[in-house]
């Protein structure tokens, strides 16, 4: 890390921690906005695209039921991802335009990524050629590097919490799990692919559970698989806490060492956990081709730019079944819950 990027993570951190203490406060309404199609659904609601009628910018609504996350006692959880979408403010990483309520949902509106998810560019190409990989590794390794920076632990890293936007560069996005944290945690949670041993073990785990998944991560994004797979979770649990997995045939000597350091039973071995932290990451022979600064600026010419029409063209995204049966709720039933909204 140069001095020069050392001092604007701490200013980002800075920025990230003034914006996580200050209370949440409305700044838009729904009639502002123009709804169109589902691009997204979740345990809690969706995701929809939408027009700002004053200035005709395109973004996703995320729309959340408050009914569903009382009933499945989310709401210290929903709490914490809006703060965290309010606070963030980094290039590779979703962050949160407007935000509003009514006595039925809570509204999050964020940018729209017209590129779609990376799980689904991944499937159709089968896995990514190498310059392709590293160069969304890259962008990754800095993401995570500055949300540990800031304190927070992501939990959620695959291919379907990473969109690609028009430029080709990408975003991360669904920071349900995400957690601030000052040493350890205990909860268990996350894609079965991607649990870190110690999250299985219930150890209590820290940050290093995300360079674990990062590991997965650049395994599939080569391979087109995840190097620990099974029908039955249990047997998925079982290879990820034995740490034994087979390199694809085609895979070279970096990249076999690089994941082998990373996915690394052993914490005190691990990359990303020790005295260097994501250094020994950024410094690796697999990386050797990258300027991570040129990355960070945004100033390296994708290899790949997801096809996208006029602005909110939503192809790069699935086909939904529409949400027609809207609550309209004439009293505020949740206020007591949902009074730090």
């Amino acid at each position: 890390m140069t001095k020069d990027y050392k001092e604007t993570l701490d200013k980002l951190k800075k920025s990230f921690l003034e914006k996580w203490g200050q209370k949440l406060s409305a700044n838009g309404k729904l009639d502002e906005f123009e709804c169109f199609r589902t691009v997204g659904t979740g345990a809690f609601g969706r995701v929809i695209l939408v027009k700002n009628k004053k200035h005709s910018e395109y973004y996703a609504m995320k729309i959340l039921d408050k009914e569903n996350i009382v009933k499945q006692k989310q709401v210290p959880h929903t709490l914490n991802e809006i703060k965290l979408l309010r606070s963030m403010n980094f290039p590779f990483v979703v962050y949160m335009e407007f935000y509003f309520t009514d006595y039925s949902y809570i509204y999050m509106v964020l940018p729209f990524i017209s590129g779609g998810e990376m799980f689904s560019h991944l499937r159709k190409m089968g896995k990514f050629d190498e310059p392709l990989a590293k160069f969304y590794g890259a962008q990754v390794t800095l993401a995570l590097e500055y949300m540990h920076h800031c304190g927070l632990v992501y939990r959620d890293l695959k291919p379907e919490n990473i969109l690609i936007d028009s430029d080709g560069y990408i975003k991360l996005t669904d920071f349900g799990f995400g957690k601030m944290i000052d040493g350890r945690t205990w909860t268990l949670c996350g894609t079965p692919e991607y649990l870190a041993p110690e999250i299985i073990l219930s150890k209590g785990y820290g940050f290093a559970v995300d360079w674990w998944s990062f590991g997965v991560l650049v395994y599939e994004m080569n391979a087109g698989y995840p190097p620990f797979s099974a029908q039955n979770p249990m047997k998925i649990y079982e290879k990820v806490v034995a740490g034994k997995f087979k390199f694809a045939g085609h895979f070279n000597d970096n990249l076999k060492d690089i994941l082998t350091n990373l996915l690394q039973v052993d914490l005190t071995r691990r990359f990303g956990n020790l005295k260097d932290g994501c250094n020994d990451i950024k410094n690796h022979a697999y990386f050797k081709s990258i300027n991570f600064l040129e990355i960070y600026r945004k100033e390296v010419k994708p290899t790949f730019i997801p096809k996208s029409g006029e602005p909110g063209d939503t192809s790069n995204f699935d086909i939904y079944d529409e949400d027609t049966k809207k609550k309209v709720e004439t009293e505020d039933r949740w206020a007591k819950e949902f009074a730090e909204f």
